[in-house]
């Protein structure tokens, strides 16, 4: 055994470790402002706990360990700590990446364990639904901040003819839409389109619509209790599917009811999680991250339902292609990528 790489690995799992613990105190930092009340100038523990109203011993600790996390700086000389810039656009600003929501959503799904340890043995599936509060809400705030990024300015202007179908009035199926983040875009951007959203979550459904209400959209956006394989419409210009076809039972029965729903024109604008066709192409901290949400969110979600399918977060562009393909789709292409997604365009 070699000693040096023994440590090696230690080392690896300190950081994993460390990595892990710290993720409660970043979603501690989201729930108390702190990220944003830092945002507002370098500050000792002591002018910290005036600002934010919370204890200083307990803010003493967390701003130190975000320090030795480098989420934070620290300065020795006036024992104030502070957000660079690029730190404040990533953890603080609102339209920004929003990176606590990610920890959030670790946190949420890490709730479930012993339910997924128990799935590990007997084969069955834990449901979307049944996962902490905190999965939903997180993920909904962590891929909007994606979505506002890419989805109007780059996604739409990568397929063919659909901002200009969007921008002289559409009908678009957003299947899928959890809390409707995604619907709301749309809307907004192309004022003469409508948009439904469905998704079989009752509690998504409900908070999508509480959000349409509030932004003066529920003329044109609509909501629905469904699943992606019975969806109400027909003829849509556009139906969109973001980051959720791999967490289905039945992604083939999905891709058929699209194929059904949309115009002889249409398109389906397919949003998917960056991976290769390949295993190994996908050992890396991204992959790493996708695999783990995978074991915990997305396969037990798809085992939860009818269908036989458990595609995974990484299942790669082969195994969408077939599914797309076997639905009657014979246009299937890769529009766009980020460093998270795929982008497919696919059409009758």
């Amino acid at each position: 055994m070699d000693r040096e790489k023994v440590n090696e690995f230690l080392g690896r799992v300190v950081a994993d470790m460390a990595a892990t613990e710290a993720a409660g105190s970043v979603v501690v930092g989201q729930r108390l402002g702190l990220y944003r009340a830092l945002a507002q100038g370098p500050a000792t523990p002591e002018e910290f706990a005036e600002r934010t109203g919370c204890h200083p011993r307990y803010l003493t600790e967390w701003l130190r360990g975000q320090a030795a996390g480098g989420y934070v700086g620290y300065e020795p000389e006036t024992g104030r700590f502070s957000l660079s810039e690029e730190q404040a656009f990533c953890l603080a600003d609102p339209d920004g990446p929003n990176v606590p929501a990610a920890f959030l959503i670790a946190l949420g799904m890490l709730r479930s364990e012993p339910r997924i340890t128990e799935a590990f043995r007997t084969g069955a599936g834990v449901g979307w639904h049944e996962h902490a509060e905190d999965v939903f809400v997180g993920c909904d705030a962590f891929f909007r901040a994606g979505y506002a990024a890419e989805l109007i300015p780059h996604w739409i202007p990568a397929l063919e003819g659909v901002d200009a179908k969007l921008a002289a009035g559409a009908r678009v199926a957003d299947v899928g839409c959890g809390l409707g983040s995604s619907s709301l875009l749309l809307a907004e951007a192309y004022p003469r389109t409508t948009v439904l959203g469905s998704d079989y979550h009752t509690e998504s459904i409900a908070l999508a619509r509480k959000r349409a209400a509030e932004a003066g959209l529920a003329d044109r956006v609509g909501f629905e209790v469904a699943g992606a394989q019975d969806f109400s419409g027909t003829d849509f210009d556009l139906v969109a599917m973001f980051d959720c076809l791999h967490d289905m039972g039945d992604p083939l029965g999905a891709a058929r009811r699209v194929r059904g729903a949309l115009a002889p024109d249409g398109t389906w604008l397919l949003v998917e999680p960056l991976a290769s066709d390949r295993v190994e192409e996908n050992l890396h901290p991204l992959g790493r991250l996708y695999y783990s949400a995978s074991t915990f969110l997305c396969v037990p979600s798809a085992l939860s339902q009818p269908g036989g399918y458990a595609l995974g977060a990484q299942a790669g562009s082969a195994a969408i292609r077939d599914v797309v393909t076997e639905a009657g789709f014979t246009r299937f292409r890769e529009a766009a990528r980020t460093p998270f997604n795929m982008v497919y365009e696919v059409r009758p």
